[in-house]
């Protein structure tokens, strides 16, 4: 997402394509404007560097961890022969995730554990106590750190379905099941889960 924080007047004559104006003196009431994802890639630009640092410092505030912003600001970026257009300005954020490589989306998941097919495990690589709490039905418990050295527990035939609590050490035994040869796929979500299998998931 690009941030131009200038005055509307001045952004309107050029801006970067693509951008969406938020003046500096609207920008910290604009939080709800935000996506909710705050893993979401943000670069914010002005023609004043000063005036980038003030916004970046509200969004970081905010909790967005990918923020940066253009040193520079508009004049580096024309210095560096890039495109600025002159029209009309992108009224709203919108915001549109790309999904990870290999990761399945949160309905498919549902329907996938909903009732599994033949031709699919569902692998949960949380730790035993985090187990307790509670397993959906049909997984298979293979800690993460244990993966490796349990391969030959996992037929090759089918495609392995992981997830953990957060979708980090899913991730991370995506690739060891890749890496090993197997179909894989993982759900880069939240997940909890309670007694009897019931879950609910949170998008990252």
């Amino acid at each position: 997402m690009l941030i131009d924080v200038r005055p509307q007047d001045e952004a309107k004559k050029e801006h970067i394509k693509g951008a969406v104006n938020i003046p500096i003196d609207k920008l910290a009431k604009a939080k709800k404007e935000f996506p909710k994802q705050q893993n979401a890639p943000i670069i914010i630009y002005s023609s004043d560097d000063s005036v980038s640092i003030k916004a970046f410092d509200i969004v970081r505030k905010w909790g967005y961890i990918n923020t940066s912003y253009l040193v520079g600001g508009i004049d580096a970026w024309k210095k560096a022969g890039a495109e600025v257009v002159s029209d009309k300005l992108v009224a709203k954020i919108n915001y549109v995730p790309k999904p990870k490589i290999g990761a399945i989306g949160t309905e498919e998941f549902k329907k996938v554990t909903g009732k599994i097919p033949q031709n699919m495990i569902i692998l949960d690589v949380r730790d035993p106590e985090e187990t307790q709490m509670g397993v959906i039905k049909g997984a298979i418990n293979i800690p993460v750190n244990e993966l490796k050295d349990r391969l030959n527990e996992l037929p090759k035939d089918k495609e392995i379905i992981v997830h953990c609590a957060t979708g980090m050490r899913a991730e991370m035994a995506y690739n060891i099941l890749k890496d090993a040869g197997y179909k894989a796929r993982f759900l880069d979500a939240t997940i909890k889960i309670k007694k009897g299998g019931k879950y609910t998931i949170t998008e990252n």
